[in-house]
């Protein structure tokens, strides 16, 4: 050991079903939870809506808004739940490519930009509902949400 960090910071790893994702990502995937794929709107304003509904009373959620940031948050869900689903599905597949000692670049290229462009419309499904979110509350009440979640800046 060198500097307190270990030579095999993996090894401890092996054991996992699918090497590239820990149980807990897996999972979160699957049950198409944020995982911090809303933090660039999140911290600049733009909040999601499980936190809008958490605070709908402190943020006097009319009867519409509420119906709107629960319709918003289903939708995202269920679209990340299916994005999640083929995500882990495929990074399973990449784990069996290399397992199965069948691993070569070209099948390597197809099957990481297919990982690559679900990880990309995730995080979008997030950021396009923040911004939806965002676009029914008032200013007042988006400055009181900062305010309820600890932030300093309000936008």
């Amino acid at each position: 050991m060198q500097g307190g960090t270990s030579s095999q910071p993996y090894a401890a790893l092996e054991g996992r079903r699918i090497k590239a994702l820990s149980e807990e990502n897996a999972a979160a995937l699957l049950a198409g939870r944020g995982m911090g794929f809303g933090l660039a709107a999140e911290l600049n304003g733009y909040p999601g809506p499980m936190h809008v509904l958490e605070h709908a009373d402190a943020l006097r959620l009319t009867p519409e808004q509420r119906r709107t940031a629960e319709a918003l948050r289903d939708r995202m869900a269920g679209e990340a739940r299916t994005l999640g689903t083929r995500i882990v599905a495929l990074e399973g597949e990449l784990d069996r490519l290399f397992a199965s000692g069948a691993a070569e670049t070209g099948s390597l290229a197809a099957l990481t930009a297919s990982i690559g462009a679900l990880n990309g419309r995730l995080r979008e499904v997030h950021l396009v509902t923040h911004i939806a979110v965002r676009d029914t509350l008032q200013p007042e009440q988006r400055a009181a949400y900062a305010r309820l979640r600890g932030y300093s800046g309000e936008r």
